[in-house]
């Protein structure tokens, strides 16, 4: 087991135009943004035909820590990630290609509690100010007959599945939108298989960032499958005595990752801290 503590900002994945859905044949440019372009980042994904490839390899253009996509495809939907050398990885962008007439341009970071946000509702081969239903989460907001609506002063709320609908050209996919509060203490698991050896090593993850809510998207879920080799059994009395010690433990370096956290965040209170755990399973 290895117990890894950094204080830095991490890597931000940005998306040009911003914007979470694309027209098929678009263009689309994601760049790795960071203060120090020392660390190595690059760029990955996670798709319905392939996980964990990285740009240039199979899909997008290489420039450094930017990658374009002059045509973007329906199989370019996923979710797409920075990587560094060193094992920090950067927040995650769900991307969808649309393959209908209309899609709904949202916000495809998440967004501040308080600050305003506008959907757009658009269509590929006709003006983007028709009359437009927007929905949260399967449930009609209301309709606007310009095309767009603005939430004000967002609140956690106002966190969901957006969606917008078009009389005569159709209905958009589905959007989540993240709305972020204070600041707190987040754990991501997952394991990453080393091909050299036969044994899996399970990373955490201790974000002392703002708090978000994942999207419970079909891509988002592919990638934590795909990160966790951890099959799901259901609840036996022998299992849980097997592995009760394992469970002990890891409860106890997950109360020693809080404390660490805490000392990394007192070192570096304007930027992000990080606790890396390895543990070798």
């Amino acid at each position: 087991m290895s117990l890894l503590c950094w204080a830095t900002n991490h890597a931000r994945l940005t998306v040009s135009p911003s914007s979470s859905q694309f027209f098929i044949r678009g263009f689309v440019s994601l760049s790795c943004e960071e203060d120090d372009s020392s660390a190595g980042w690059t760029l990955r994904r996670n798709t319905s035909k392939e996980t964990r490839t990285q740009c240039g390899d199979g899909f997008g253009e290489s420039a450094g820590s930017s990658c374009t996509f002059n045509h973007i495809v329906l199989i370019d939907s996923g979710v797409y990630w920075c990587e560094s050398r060193e094992g920090p990885i950067s927040n995650m962008v769900n991307l969808t290609v649309a393959g209908g007439s209309v899609i709904l341009q949202s916000p495809v970071l998440p967004v501040m509690e308080g600050d305003d946000i506008t959907l757009l509702c658009k269509t590929k081969t006709t003006p983007s100010n028709l009359t437009a239903a927007f929905y949260k989460d399967g449930s009609l907001i209301r309709k606007q007959p310009t095309g767009h609506m603005t939430i004000q002063h967002v609140s956690r709320s106002d966190e969901g599945l957006y969606k917008c609908d078009i009389s005569g050209h159709g209905e958009s996919p589905s959007s989540w939108i993240t709305v972020t509060g204070e600041a707190s203490v987040s754990f991501t698991d997952f394991r990453l298989k080393d091909t050299q050896s036969d044994h899996n090593d399970l990373y955490f993850l201790v974000d002392a960032g703002s708090s978000t809510s994942p999207p419970p998207s079909a891509s988002t879920a592919s990638l934590s499958s795909s990160f966790s080799s951890t099959p799901q059994h259901s609840s036996v009395p022998l299992a849980v005595l097997v592995f009760l010690p394992s469970i002990i433990g890891v409860l106890l370096l997950l109360v020693l990752l809080v404390v660490l956290v805490r000392r990394c965040v007192k070192r570096n209170p304007e930027g992000k801290s990080h606790i890396l755990l390895k543990y070798n399973a």
